[in-house]
């Protein structure tokens, strides 16, 4: 563990050193490939583009999290399993034609007019998906309902109705930046220590990085996201939560304070000021200087299931490494 710990910085930076301008290029490609489709769905079903990019990322970032879905083919995420694209009781799984999918009640939809339903078909896929809401209604209520009777999942539709509300604010989907989450240039330190043995009201691991650094110094958001938690926590004092678009948490605990006017829902950058450094928590609300003054940072993804803590260790180092080389530009 610990030589992996040491080889897996300089595995970072080699992959980042290698991102070239021509996979630069791909990725605008990409970006504007699926942009595309968003408006097109919007433009033929009423429905705003941003719904249709905040259920196609959803579904890309749980099928990117778990392995009993296939990997995404084309640029669009939303996947339909065999049975449900062309009707339970449908013999043939393999079917493309609209008369017996509709026949036996698939979601299977022709998107491109070709005059077949193919679930391999980016466009197909999508207007499927849109044909479904369509069912419901067009309004933000009507698409909410639509969302829990297809997931089942109050979570699940609570994250994707915030990510189309990121989506509208910004009026883009390219929001893949990061920032350090104090200044470089303040007094910090940090290292490896995620799933080190903690004590403090009852055995557990760490789930974060401690970034040890000034009180007060400001703390800043890490990523594109929507602030999904605000308030005092008994382990981790004045802490925020932050949700981005590939579904991780972004947990930012022991804060002395928060910035003015900050709240919950409220969409965020990458370098926003959220709060500072403090040594706020292990007690009632209010408890402080338990410990030395530090930022706990940690991350969380959601998979359509549940949530787990993952190392934030080597995310930390390429972005400051990222932000370290774009200030000597």
């Amino acid at each position: 563990m610990r030589y992996f710990r040491l080889i897996l910085p300089i595995f970072i930076f080699f992959l980042l050193i290698s991102f070239s301008p021509v996979q630069a290029k791909e990725e605008e490609n990409v970006y504007n490939q699926r942009m595309n489709l968003y408006k097109s769905v919007e433009a033929v079903t009423n429905i705003p583009w941003y719904y249709m990019a905040a259920v196609d990322q959803y579904e890309r970032n749980i099928r990117n999290a778990r392995r009993d879905l296939p990997d995404t083919d084309g640029v669009i995420g939303i996947y339909f399993k065999p049975e449900e694209w062309v009707g339970i009781l449908n013999p043939n799984l393999e079917d493309q034609n609209l008369t017996s999918i509709k026949f036996f009640n698939g979601m299977g939809y022709d998107g491109n007019g070709d005059g077949k339903a193919d679930m391999n078909d980016d466009e197909d896929v999508i207007h499927a998906f849109a044909q479904y809401l369509l069912t419901y209604g067009v309004n933000h209520d009507n698409i909410k309902i639509a969302l829990w009777d297809y997931y089942k999942r109050d979570k699940t539709v609570g994250i994707i109705i915030d990510k189309a509300k990121i989506y509208k604010h910004f009026g883009r989907i390219d929001l893949e930046g990061h920032a350090f989450p104090v200044p470089l240039r303040s007094n910090h330190s940090y290292k490896n220590t995620w799933g080190d043995a903690r004590g403090w009201g009852g055995r557990r691991i760490h789930e974060g990085t401690d970034i040890f650094a000034d009180y007060g110094v400001p703390v800043r958001a890490t990523s594109y996201g929507i602030i999904e938690m605000k308030g005092w926590n008994r382990y981790g004092g004045w802490r925020v939560g932050i949700r981005d678009i590939h579904n991780n948490y972004h947990y930012f605990a022991h804060l002395s304070g928060f910035t003015k006017d900050l709240k919950l829902g409220q969409i965020v950058e990458p370098g926003m000021p959220i709060g500072g450094v403090g040594s706020s928590g292990y007690g009632p609300p209010g408890t402080s200087g338990k410990f030395p003054p530090h930022l706990h940072y940690g991350m969380y993804k959601d998979n359509g299931y549940t949530e787990w803590s993952f190392d934030p260790y080597p995310h930390l180092r390429l972005w400051e490494r990222q932000e370290r080389q774009k200030a000597r530009k």
